[in-house]
């Protein structure tokens, strides 16, 4: 082998072994977000949070009315014993199948309180009711539950125990017979009857 070849070959091994060495290894290019999926979760987000503050002014506002439409009543019965007997004798309602305190109905049960604390030796019965719908047994406790929410209701605002007694009748006594949807929301209600120390009810 002449020497011009062989430098040649060795020129060429030199070039292929620094070829082969300076490869860089691939890389995997890292994943970038979706602009327009994010975009999509900051709305739905923000949509979330906007509906969520609606529903909770439109439930502040109700209870608002609520209570106001209350105070209205006070000042149209006047101040005599009987408007008061009317108001602590005054019914709340229930949705379907349900007992928890609606907050239409705690601004009835916040007039009670009133009440019942400036008539101190004033007693109630507190009676729990359905709509005819379900088995007889299904809805007498039902109705106790009704009766028992209010109850805790009263008690929880700092009203005596032992001053409310609780009672159900399920569906036995509905104040409307029809068979109607607008009945059925007549009958699903708690009663309150006055038991004693009634005779000379107090404007709070």
């Amino acid at each position: 082998m002449t020497r011009s070849m062989l430098l040649v070959l060795v020129g060429v091994v030199t070039a292929g072994v620094v070829a082969c060495g300076g490869q860089k290894p691939a890389t995997t290019p890292t994943p970038q977000p979706n602009a327009d999926s994010s975009a999509a979760a900051e709305k739905a987000r923000q949509d979330s949070m906007a509906r969520a503050d609606a529903d909770r002014r439109a439930r502040e506002e109700a209870e608002r009315v609520a209570r106001q439409r209350t105070a209205d009543s006070l000042a149209a019965l006047g101040h005599s014993s009987e408007a008061v007997r009317t108001l602590l004798s005054a019914m709340i309602h229930f949705d379907y199948d349900k007992s928890n305190i609606r907050g239409e109905d705690a601004a009835v049960l916040d007039q009670k309180v009133s009440i019942l604390h400036a008539n101190s030796g004033a007693t109630i019965r507190i009676s729990g009711h359905c709509d005819e719908r379900g088995s007889d047994e299904y809805n007498l406790a039902l109705g106790n539950r009704r009766a028992t929410a209010a109850k805790q209701y009263l008690v929880s605002h700092g009203i005596d125990a032992g001053r409310i007694e609780t009672t159900s009748y399920g569906k036995e006594r509905p104040l409307d017979p029809a068979h109607t949807e607008q009945a059925w929301s007549t009958n699903r209600r708690d009663e309150f009857e006055v038991l004693s120390g009634g005779d000379a009810l107090r404007q709070p």
